[in-house]
């Protein structure tokens, strides 16, 4: 497997999330005598794919679990075509028929394709440790992680409404009133569609920030700077004006009446 490969991209760890959801139910239902299934053995692996754990009782280790589902689920993702792998709300919107293609309820031809590009070994290591009953139950197995996979990463942003912090996101008070911020100020929303900066679905997003924070964020760069650098709170608070700011307010505690 190529580790770089999964790392780099950000929809591997919502993949994994499923993956590790899946593994860890059989895991702990699975009944305790495998005695039989310890001394089948997977098929040889790739020379350039990383092995499965040798050790059956990895599966009760909870390290050793976490290294297991590593496996499978980077061997099972880097096996998905690139379109797959690099799903987002914003590729869809642009491209029908890939909106088309995977959009709820995913046709069983296409979970087939899938299930299909993924290793031989894959399966044969989870029938090996007790997971599935036959490598020729991988389809069972994968099918509700594939649906829920590319569910997730197609979801569209949230309403500003329903996104409310209980704290600061840039100095993490959360003892006085939040306001939120639109990350791509209001003023410049026409201006970013134009010059195409940003999609259309982006300009509703915000941040909750405090009133001091907020008032910092409109000092530190102009409405057009702040939508084509700054438009996330990710990027805000790498900047290293933001974190000395954060720290110092952070400190500013109202004292009790």
């Amino acid at each position: 497997m190529g580790s770089n490969s999964v790392v780099d991209n950000p929809n591997y760890a919502t993949f994994r999330e499923f993956v590790s959801q899946a593994l860890i139910y059989r895991a702990t239902e699975r009944p305790s005598k495998t005695a039989s299934r310890r001394k089948r053995k997977a098929s040889p692996q790739p020379a350039n794919s990383e092995k499965p754990p040798l050790n059956q009782r990895e599966t009760d280790d909870p390290e050793e679990l976490a290294e297991f589902i590593d496996y499978i689920a980077g061997e099972t993702f880097n096996s998905l075509p690139e379109e797959v792998r690099s799903l987002s709300y914003a590729t869809v919107q642009g491209n029908s028929g890939l909106e088309d293609r995977y959009s709820e309820p995913l046709p069983p031809s296409t979970l087939d394709s899938l299930t299909a590009t993924v290793p031989l070994s894959v399966s044969e290591s989870l029938s090996v440790y007790g997971l599935i009953r036959d490598p020729s139950d991988f389809p069972t197995f994968l099918n509700p992680i594939l649906t829920g996979y590319i569910s997730a990463v197609q979801a569209g942003p949230p309403k500003w409404s329903s996104t409310r912090a209980t704290a600061c996101e840039i100095c993490e008070r959360d003892w006085i009133p939040l306001t939120y911020h639109h990350l791509i100020p209001r003023e410049v929303h026409a201006k970013v569609l134009k010059r195409k900066w940003h999609e259309e679905w982006m300009l509703n997003s915000v941040a909750w920030l405090c009133r001091a924070c907020h008032s910092f964020v409109h000092k530190m760069a102009s409405n057009e700077e702040l939508a084509k650098e700054w438009y996330t709170v990710e990027r805000i608070v790498q900047r290293e004006d933001i974190q000395q700011w954060a720290k110092w307010v952070a400190r500013i505690r109202w004292k009790a009446k």
